[in-house]
């Protein structure tokens, strides 16, 4: 799993983050912490407001706010403000909120999981496990997902060592995979389920993340074999290894009469043990 940029809840809400291994240093995004502790419609404006301010009386608080590319509600990878936890933890000060004592407490418990989980990569395996559970997905469901986080890792690795670019490359590559797989791109996937700006993977049904998989390692292994270089090559790759995985579909759906691809979304799973299952009606 990459720990390095990833998500974590505070009262169920999303703070993005970015691990700094070299100064082993939690780097969060300041636009999610002022929406938690605000509960403003538009924390962009209220900060950049805080951010004038602290400029304007001389802070040097202004000074130790960086910028790191995290991930969007849209895909997409954007800069974004971010600061440590020595930083958020003063700039709360500037805040006035009733969560803000809550919120310091999540984020010292935050910097030592960690530390935990650097001693014993199985503690975030746990942690996410949880994360999922919370949110009302089955136990089954959980346990090809994070495989599913593992898979993809290997593939964005193989992707790093053939040249490929973080953010837009990643994401045509992705796009050509899944076409080949499922015959949709991953915009209109997500149209197909009823999504905006979630995660696609996080509404897959488990026959869909395992065709999924098998996509992305089937990608991973011919690119091994076949030393893709530059874009176009990696493209025809990505599309090789979807075609692996539409072949495996297609014999599915053969054998059962339905259809793979499902409209259903996370938004209709009822209770922890509910299974996100394909529809019948989407032949």
């Amino acid at each position: 799993m990459n720990k390095s940029k990833s998500i974590i809840l505070f009262n169920q809400k999303q703070v993005r983050r970015s691990w700094d291994e070299k100064n082993e240093i939690w780097y969060f995004s300041i636009i999610d912490v002022v929406e938690i502790l605000t509960d403003s419609p538009r924390p962009r404006k209220y900060w950049n407001a805080l951010k004038t301010k602290l400029k304007q009386e001389g802070s040097e608080l202004s000074q130790k706010v960086g910028q790191l590319k995290l991930g969007s509600t849209d895909g997409k990878k954007y800069l974004t403000d971010v600061a440590d936890t020595e930083t958020i933890l003063r700039l709360i000060q500037s805040i006035p909120s009733p969560k803000a004592e809550p919120f310091k407490i999540w984020l010292a418990k935050v910097g030592y999981e960690r530390i935990e989980e650097t001693e014993d990569p199985e503690l975030a395996i746990d942690r996410a496990m949880k994360t999922y559970l919370q949110k009302g997905y089955s136990k089954e469901w959980i346990n090809q997902r994070l495989k599913s986080i593992e898979v993809r890792k290997e593939l964005t690795d193989e992707w790093q060592t053939r040249g490929m670019k973080e953010g837009l490359e990643y994401a045509i590559l992705t796009d050509e995979i899944t076409k080949a797989w499922s015959e949709k791109s991953v915009k209109d996937y997500k149209k197909f389920k009823g999504l905006e700006k979630e995660n696609l993977r996080d509404n897959m049904t488990n026959l869909e993340l395992i065709l999924n998989m098998l996509a992305e390692a089937s990608t991973t292994e011919i690119s091994k074999k076949q030393n893709p270089k530059g874009l176009e090559e990696n493209k025809s790759i990505a599309r090789k290894g979807g075609f692996a995985a539409k072949k495996a579909r297609k014999e599915i759906e053969k054998q059962t009469g339905e259809s793979i691809i499902s409209s259903k979304n996370a938004k209709l799973l009822k209770t922890n043990k509910t299974k996100l299952i394909p529809d019948k009606n989407n032949q």
